[in-house]
């Protein structure tokens, strides 16, 4: 289906479920927006490729780009149908829910747009989201995976670990394993890796298809120490039976760690700033760390 009748039909899909004539999918120049009040809504995808190739991309992630937008031209016809349904505005937790699948949908639209779109497409989850809907989760989103002629199983679930949803694990795993029925792929994100145990343990409990963990945090001084707990993490991720991610890995020491902890991905703005024949300039003596 054009990506055109696609936006249509998601328009209208939306008013139908929330009774409203407005249009939040936008169509300009190839590319799909979303609006949610004055915020709109872009997606910015960033390749995920083989550590020991990276010239080799395996999927993509998808990150929201925000702006406000500059007219209110689109949503003020909704005024007075919000002032006279006022007992139908969603709660703060209906408004995430609202947000993170408007979101999604602009993320799969725009996805049809790369080429090639193959591999595994990493889609975040907002872990109020999860907690928010009782049961079947994916189901909703499944519908749009399926109008843009994706399939679930190239789909990955991203939840990120924070610390303040501890004790809500439990519901969490119950919700990621409702997306895992569905056929999506798990993954775990993780700012960092200071708690390991913990992180560990949630792995070998959950068994996520992947694990991902940002560079941004990690120790650069003590070099020795930060490759045994990196290590430590792949094998306990292989283990499972997963892979693992590294991410924001921009420069070469950081590249070289990741190859040296055996991570089986990476991503990050240093593979769009060298030379494509990666593995034709790499000094093979820069392996070790």
């Amino acid at each position: 289906m054009p990506l055109q009748h696609l936006v249509e039909y998601f328009n209208d899909r939306f008013g139908q479920e929330h009774h409203s004539i407005f249009r939040p999918f936008i169509l300009k120049d190839k590319r799909v927006s979303g609006l949610f009040g004055p915020v709109l809504i872009n997606s910015l995808f960033s390749p995920i490729r083989e550590s020991s190739n990276p010239t080799i991309i395996a999927g993509h992630t998808a990150q929201i780009e925000v702006s406000t937008y500059g007219t209110q031209q689109f949503y003020e016809n909704e005024i007075e149908y919000l002032l006279v349904n006022n007992e139908q505005q969603p709660t703060g937790l209906e408004s995430i829910i609202n947000f993170d699948r408007l979101s999604r949908t602009v993320h799969m639209l725009n996805y049809l747009t790369l080429l090639p779109g193959q591999g595994t497409l990493f889609l975040e989850v907002d872990p109020l989201h999860i907690l928010g809907i009782k049961k079947d989760h994916g189901v909703y989103f499944e519908e749009v995976i399926a109008q843009c002629g994706l399939k679930t199983q190239n789909v990955a679930i991203v939840l990120s670990m924070y610390r303040q949803y501890a004790r809500y694990y439990q519901q969490l795993l119950d919700g990621l394993n409702n997306y895992r029925r569905q056929g999506y792929k798990i993954a775990l994100k993780f700012d960092s890796v200071d708690d390991d145990k913990a992180a560990l343990e949630l792995i070998t409990k959950i068994q996520p298809n992947f694990a991902l963990l940002s560079a941004k945090h990690i120790d650069q001084d003590n070099e020795s120490s930060t490759l045994d707990k990196l290590s430590e993490l792949t094998s306990t991720v292989a283990s499972a039976g997963g892979q693992s991610i590294l991410q924001k890995v921009d420069q070469k020491k950081i590249d070289v760690l990741a190859r040296a902890a055996r991570f089986d991905y990476v991503e990050g703005s240093y593979y769009r700033a060298i030379a494509f024949d990666y593995l034709g300039t790499l000094d093979k003596k820069a392996i070790s760390v």
